[in-house]
């Protein structure tokens, strides 16, 4: 039996770093691969097909959550995933220098994607487990807030460490290879401290290989209550193309920060696009979410939902003043990205609180994961062919063509039901 007194940790030490943990590997798969693609040469066709499909595993992660749920306890699968993160960031590292290196870093990425999919799963089952009710209304905002500090460093900070040995060594490759192994040998720091701080809390318990078709058998049938739901494809559709324009525009921006001007873009180095985008954009879009957020508990999300759409999509514009004037000074280019990802936020608030409206009910946890497996894939799907888009049209064009994108998400919010008062903060 383990030592009672391992039974419970102070949430301070472990909930912190568990979703900070959590934000790093999402952040490598869904941004920093954009942008060191983009450093080897790839092409934007080929880096927003390949990468696109790496959001699969978040939209399919739903079904093997029984898996989690059965086999060995969630720290274990906590402990074991954060293991085989560190292994295929390792794994990038040493197939950098390899002549298929684009081939073979995105079999490791693929596996990052899976693991760290499979992390979220059991870092959240952890975190209602292991914390009563209060601890998680308490910490639910510092989670994410660590979260959001995870993204940042994954993206941001990494990024700036290559582009500094780049700029040392003139070598594309070995600094890309030297900032994944810092974040592999963070990993296998991260999976030794969570071995001995995170806490055994008695119901985190594994089950039986021979309950596992009774939980698939009582899973599947949480899926067909929730396409049972009324309007059930109005509610859909809402979730598939409310971001349509935006997720082309998401999966572009790298590119055509970091592209040559004659080619379109605007030629910032590696270094300058990890501050601009994946550090000072991500904290706009922090500042968007929490600002949503204080909006909607305050007036309830019918009241804000319009407004929530246009600030999400208009400043979707200045894609294409930047495109088209193509400026040269930092801080006009950081304004410019800090509105957008801001705007994004503000409104992708309104499109996570909607994912819980939907998922109200009687299985309300299993209904919120098919949930974000939807917007997973409302993700993937236009950022697939975004890249081959602008190939053929040009930037200019192309976020253009992004304004016209936003078109279906203003019209399936027009269709939607919402309550009056679902969001808005009560008193008692």
């Amino acid at each position: 039996m383990p030592d009672p007194k391992a039974t419970w940790r102070n949430p301070w030490l472990w909930v912190c770093s568990l979703y900070f943990a959590e934000g790093v590997p999402y952040a490598v798969v869904t941004g920093v691969a954009v942008l060191m693609y983009k450093d080897l040469g790839i092409s934007n066709k080929d880096i927003t097909l390949y990468t696109s499909l790496l959001y699969l595993p978040w939209v399919i992660k739903p079904l093997w959550s029984p898996v989690v749920d059965i086999l060995k306890t969630r720290r274990a699968w906590i402990l074991i995933t954060q293991l085989i993160v560190g292994g295929g960031l390792a794994g990038v590292a040493l197939t950098l220098p390899a002549a298929r290196c684009f081939q073979y870093s995105l079999a490791f990425f693929w596996l990052l994607a899976f693991n760290s999919a499979t992390h979220d799963i059991a870092a959240d089952g952890f975190y209602m487990l292991a914390l009563g009710e209060a601890e998680q209304s308490f910490f639910v905002g510092i989670r994410n807030t660590f979260f959001g500090v995870g993204r940042i460093c994954g993206q941001g900070l990494v990024g700036i460490l290559a582009g500094e040995i780049q700029e040392k060594t003139g070598k594309v490759m070995p600094a890309w290879s030297i900032a994944f192994a810092v974040m592999a040998g963070l990993f296998f720091c991260f999976a030794c401290y969570h071995y001995f701080i995170l806490p055994r809390p008695s119901p985190d318990k594994s089950g039986t290989l021979d309950s596992l078709p009774q939980t698939f058998e009582r899973f599947l049938s949480t899926f067909r209550v929730f396409f049972q739901k009324p309007q059930i494809i109005t509610l859909l559709l809402f979730l598939l193309l409310y971001r349509f324009g935006e997720a082309q525009l998401v999966k572009m921006a790298v590119p055509f920060l970091r592209d040559t001007r004659p080619a379109g873009g605007l030629g910032l180095d590696t270094k300058q696009v990890s501050l601009v985008y994946n550090t000072i954009g991500v904290i706009a879009l922090m500042a968007g979410g929490i600002t949503g957020g204080v909006l909607v508990s305050r007036r309830g999300l019918r009241a804000c939902l319009w407004p929530m759409v246009v600030v999400m999509h208009f400043p979707d514009a200045v894609f294409v003043l930047l495109s088209r004037f193509q400026p040269e000074n930092l801080y006009v280019i950081s304004g410019g990205v800090a509105l957008e990802q801001f705007g994004y936020g503000f409104g992708f608030t309104a499109y996570m609180l909607y994912m819980i409206y939907i998922a109200r009910g009687e299985h309300q946890t299993a209904h919120y994961a098919i949930c974000t497996g939807f917007m997973a894939l409302g993700a993937m799907l236009p950022g697939m062919f975004s890249g081959w888009l602008q190939v053929q049209i040009g930037y200019q064009h192309f976020f253009v063509w992004v304004l016209f994108a936003t078109i279906p998400g203003f019209i399936m919010t027009a269709l939607i039901p919402l309550d009056a008062a679902f969001g808005r903060k009560t008193t008692r």
